[in-house]
């Protein structure tokens, strides 16, 4: 029996959604009336923002559309290209033309045929409205069907991150779309897709259920229902998943202890792109004006320290801006042991010499710091930063808030001198990195805060943007760091896996098996435990 913890405020409702847990779980895992049932615990109503990724971008839409929706080319979490609606492409030597060679026989949901025109109204209407999408569709000169299921692409410039940017559009039926409001059409509350689920049903502030396609395209699909029943406390989530009566969750970090000696209950190392967890610092601030100064506060931070114990030892200390999975834009010059080391008396003299001694109570000066409170590593991060700040004679402010406050403080207001935020990287250096670096003056949300609007960073970004050469590519990447690293402004912490889903071996196997999209559940290749 599950046994959860409950306030007197709101204990109905707790066990009223418990129960419902309960009730679906009885037969998932397992053949019945209804068939195999599949239950994920999600944090929020997912309706709240919608289930359709390309007009919302938020990781609950993302893992939505994700199940209904194909994309024309697919790409995996480790940055591996592959075939989606599109079973082949090429692109021309001067990077200006796709050419993509469609599918046969691809069904939509409601029985209407997948086509070429859909592919056309997609990028000549769609993905102008995409997070990713709309930087491309700016290059794209027209779009032209050239035979029953081939499609061409044509720029009027080369767009450097062109396939990993096809890769995060969700095709949509052109059938349904065309001629309404795209962003509230109610087909994004239940969206017809050519992908393994089906939208089955929708209950506020309780569920949404997916059913099997029986016609999809890759193969047969090996769970009837899927049922992501809403569980907003995280600890209830984990107490379910540890009892067996839900499938997949993500946990608060603290509880991955408890899952690495649990045998029926695992951490997958896969499921999104590389999360990290990031420092920025606002150049306006007037004590953080100084590059000398915010290498010295940045050098401060003992980023193996905050990967063991803030992240629970799921995180790995960064060494450089980039991850080893991108390796190939590496600049192997620049190297945070090295360059940043946690000297303290070497940090101690930096801050004297920029001319912030020490008062009489030992503080030099102090920082506003903000991150979200619910994002825990996070909010243990700027704890243990504190500390070690106090160390070298930095004051800090702790500021924790909701995330539509931290946009606003941070982005809109540029109210905060140190942040701290966990975001992943994206498919591509040039729309999930350079974000952070290049010059932000329209005050962009998730994007460079700090005020810099450095002319060589602007150029090595748009440098690496404007061209398919890869060498070329990981050339202006490299000059990008180099200047960041003398600038010091932004800058990883630690590389952070303790984001993604936990699941529970205890009904069904094969399910921890990586997907691509990389949100997409092994749909194909699971199955019940007999």
């Amino acid at each position: 029996m599950l046994k959860t913890k409950r306030t007197r405020r709101g204990g109905a409702l707790a066990a009223a959604l418990m129960a419902g847990v309960l009730t679906m779980s009885a037969c998932a895992g397992q053949s019945g009336a209804d068939g195999s049932v599949y239950v994920q615990a999600v944090g929020g109503d997912p309706m709240t923002l919608g289930l359709n990724a390309q007009f919302v971008s938020a990781p609950i839409s993302l893992l939505f559309s994700s199940q209904i929706m194909d994309p024309l080319i697919r790409i995996s979490d480790d940055y591996q290209i592959s075939p989606g609606l599109a079973k082949e492409w090429q692109v021309s030597p001067d990077g200006l033309d796709l050419t993509l060679h469609l599918r046969e026989g691809v069904k939509w949901h409601d029985g209407k045929p997948f086509t070429a025109e859909d592919v056309k109204f997609n990028f000549e209407e769609i993905v102008p409205l995409q997070t990713f999408g709309a930087l491309l569709a700016k290059r794209i000169k027209s779009v032209e069907i050239t035979g029953a299921s081939t499609v061409v692409v044509h720029l009027d410039k080369p767009y450097g991150p062109l396939l990993e940017t096809v890769a995060q559009q969700f095709m949509l039926p052109k059938h349904v779309y065309a001629g309404t409001d795209y962003v509230t059409n109610e087909a994004n509350k239940k969206p017809i897709g050519t992908g393994p689920m089906k939208f089955g049903s929708y209950t506020p502030g309780q569920e949404v259920v997916l059913l099997k396609n029986p016609d999809f395209w890759e193969g047969e699909v090996r769970v009837d229902r899927a049922v992501f029943t809403v569980m907003a406390d995280p600890n209830s989530r984990a107490e379910a998943l540890f009892a067996g009566e839900i499938d997949e969750a993500v946990l608060d970090p603290s509880q991955q202890g408890r899952v690495s000696t649990d045998e029926n209950a695992q951490l997958l190392t896969h499921g999104m792109f590389p999360q990290v967890v990031i420092m920025m610092q606002n150049t306006r601030s007037e004590h953080l004006k100084d590059p000398a100064v915010r290498a010295a506060v940045f050098a401060a931070l003992d980023r193996d320290a905050i990967a063991k114990t803030a992240l629970s030892g799921l995180g790995t200390p960064t060494e450089g801006f980039f991850p080893k999975s991108l390796d190939w834009a590496i600049n192997p010059d620049v190297d945070f042991g090295r360059d940043f080391p946690r000297d303290l008396d070497a940090i101690n003299k930096t801050l004297d010499a920029a001319g912030f001694e020490r008062g009489s109570d030992g503080t030099r000066f102090t920082l506003k710091v903000r991150y979200i409170t619910p994002l825990s590593e996070v909010a243990k991060t700027a704890e243990m930063a504190k500390s070690m700040l106090a160390e070298v004679g930095i004051g800090t402010e702790l500021v924790g808030t909701s995330g539509a406050v931290y946009n606003e403080k941070m982005y809109t207001e540029g109210d905060f001198d140190l942040s701290f935020l966990r975001t992943n990287l994206g498919a591509d250096p040039s729309i999930g990195i350079t974000r952070w670096y290049e010059c932000n003056e329209k005050k962009t949300a998730a994007a460079n805060p700090s005020g810099v609007c450095d002319p060589e960073i602007d150029a090595a970004a748009a440098a690496a943007l404007n061209t398919n050469d890869k060498a070329k590519r990981a050339e202006a990447f490299k000059k990008m760091q180099a200047k960041a690293a003398k600038l010091m402004f932004h800058a990883p912490l630690a590389w952070f896996n303790g984001s993604f889903s936990t699941i529970s071996t205890a009904r069904w196997q094969g399910h921890d098996k990586p997907q691509s999209p990389p949100e997409r559940k092994a749909w194909l290749t699971m199955s019940p435990k007999k």
